[in-house]
């Protein structure tokens, strides 16, 4: 009888094996102390394997931000449908985001902390996910604000703002949530939801809050 011969892996799927190892240590041991060694050895290949996929511990970090990146996007826009009125529209984006940072708690480490301290070209692409993501909220209390206001020329600029201070206090409360024991996602989406709603819901009715008058000298 001859040899069984065992099947080989489709270098899509061994890439993602060493793209989870990577994100794993990458978002436990920071990018600094992580080895390529250690990368190899979890994700059960050889280090010339991980460098001949993947070239080099920078170029393979810069793919775990985008890998990481793309799955959170996709998860919060995922979570949201635009038939709904606007707070649920929030509330479903925000379930979805801190879900999905408590359930890959390495790779919201990876685009939080790790990806921001460790150079320009690591920070500007955890930066363009930002930017996404603050595009998409805006857009969503952007329509919704045209809706309440009858408004249909409302300009984005008028709600940027809010998506971007909401989208910091998301990040923030995510780093918080999975730092502290207890704490769900349902939990974290419902108090940030308490925290900028009642803003929000003002401005869909047209009674923003207004700063007192200056008072003349």
């Amino acid at each position: 009888m001859g040899a069984v011969k065992t099947k080989r892996m489709p270098r899509a799927v061994r890439e993602q094996q060493m793209l989870d190892a990577a994100v794993r240590t990458f978002g436990q041991r920071g990018y600094m102390a992580a080895s390529m060694d250690e990368i190899a050895e979890l994700a059960g290949v050889s280090k010339p394997l991980v460098y001949l996929y993947l070239n080099s511990k920078e170029d393979l970090f810069t793919a775990c931000i985008r890998r990481e990146a793309k799955a959170l996007t996709e998860a919060v826009r995922a979570g949201v449908r635009r038939d709904l009125p606007a707070d649920r529209q929030l509330w479903d984006g925000l379930r979805a985001f801190f879900t999905h940072t408590a359930q890959n708690p390495d790779g919201w480490s990876v685009l939080h902390l790790q990806a921001r301290t460790h150079g320009e070209r690591f920070a500007a692409e955890a930066a363009a996910m930002r930017e996404e993501l603050v595009a998409f909220v805006t857009q969503l209390i952007a329509v919704a604000a045209r809706e309440a206001h009858r408004d249909p020329d409302l300009p984005e600029h008028e709600v940027a703002g809010l998506a971007e201070a909401l989208v910091g206090a998301a990040e923030s409360l995510a780093a918080w949530a999975n730092a502290t024991p207890g704490v769900t996602a349902r939990q974290a989406a419902a108090t940030l939801m308490n925290f900028a709603w009642a803003g929000l819901s003002n401005l869909m009715t047209g009674h923003p809050w207004s700063p007192p008058p200056t008072p003349e000298p």
